[in-house]
């Protein structure tokens, strides 16, 4: 997984303050995040074979870091520490529906580079899957999309933050593209806003080149749209009570990646629907990655 890494200082509070306005809030912690490492955190728990390319700072957040992907089960071989950057962080706030604002500063992130891909080069091209975000430069991440593609690497691009001016290489190289409604959005320019407006987005990405395209709705479940089958096809999920939706779309990668690595004969449309389980699990809990469930905690009907 090339990917990426920051602490996110959370704070909970009843309402979502409104421009200009200060609100008292009842908790605040800080807990690790970054949706790269939230995905490969995701992945492991589920007991996939990881591991992490990714730049932190040379700072406590940064040391913290990288015990914590141990703590994880994830190798840090490809995890450097920059010198002359912090380590990434993503300021969160969380209310009492469960929603969130998120504002992220990528800091050592973007000093990812070439010279980091190729001395990962060998782990990439022997993966099962590679997984991409947008929190490194946009160019390092389609660098390894392309190392991991030409390899036979099904690529899984999880294109957030969303830029609209994509480069149109991206699609072309990765297996699937999985966003939600507001990258969906920001990607083809059709506004979201049920499975329907879903399925035109997705069938969009899919005439851009990438081979299928995942569209999650939260509490809806997602859409598939297929290259093969161009007919979107909703996969809803059980309704669960929110406490905290911070990092559900990541679970919800993580879990995709997991059964894409080693469920690959799975129909897609199963993968969908436990990874969209795996995702409605964590959202029951606050935070992000403390949120994430174990396989030993889920149903074992899953595996």
């Amino acid at each position: 997984m090339e990917t990426s890494a920051s602490t996110s200082p959370s704070s909970l509070t009843t309402r979502l303050p409104k421009a200009g306005e200060t609100i008292h809030g009842h908790r605040f912690f800080t807990g690790f995040g970054g949706k790269g490492a939230n995905q490969c955190v995701q992945a492991a728990r589920l007991g996939a074979k990881t591991s992490m390319i990714c730049k932190v700072g040379k700072d406590s957040f940064g040391y913290d870091y990288i015990e914590n992907f141990k703590k994880n089960g994830i190798p840090t071989d490809f995890v450097s520490q920059a010198e002359n950057a912090a380590t990434g962080a993503a300021s969160i706030i969380v209310d009492d529906e469960g929603q969130n604002f998120i504002v992220i500063v990528a800091g050592a992130n973007l000093l990812l580079d070439s010279n980091d891909l190729k001395r990962a080069a060998a782990v990439i091209s022997q993966a099962k899957v590679l997984v991409c975000q947008l929190e490194v430069t946009p160019a390092i991440s389609l660098e390894a999309l392309k190392l991991a593609h030409g390899s036979g690497v099904k690529t899984l691009f999880n294109p957030a933050p969303a830029l609209a001016d994509l480069d149109p290489q991206f699609y072309t190289h990765s297996n699937i593209i999985c966003c939600n409604e507001s990258e969906a959005e920001i990607l083809t320019g059709i506004t979201v806003g049920n499975a329907q407006d879903a399925g035109r987005a997705g069938l969009v990405l899919v005439e851009k080149g990438c081979e299928m395209a995942v569209v999650t709705l939260g509490p809806q479940g997602c859409v598939l749209i297929s290259a093969k089958e161009p007919i979107p096809k909703h996969i809803p999920v059980k309704k669960a009570t929110a406490v905290d939706t911070t990092g559900a779309g990541d679970s919800f990668v993580g879990a995709l990646a997991f059964y894409l690595a080693y469920y690959p004969n799975l129909p897609q449309e199963e993968m969908l629907e436990r990874a969209n389980f795996i995702a409605s699990v964590s959202v029951q809990s606050t935070g992000t990655q403390t949120s994430f469930p174990y396989k030993k905690d889920l149903p074992q009907y899953l595996f």
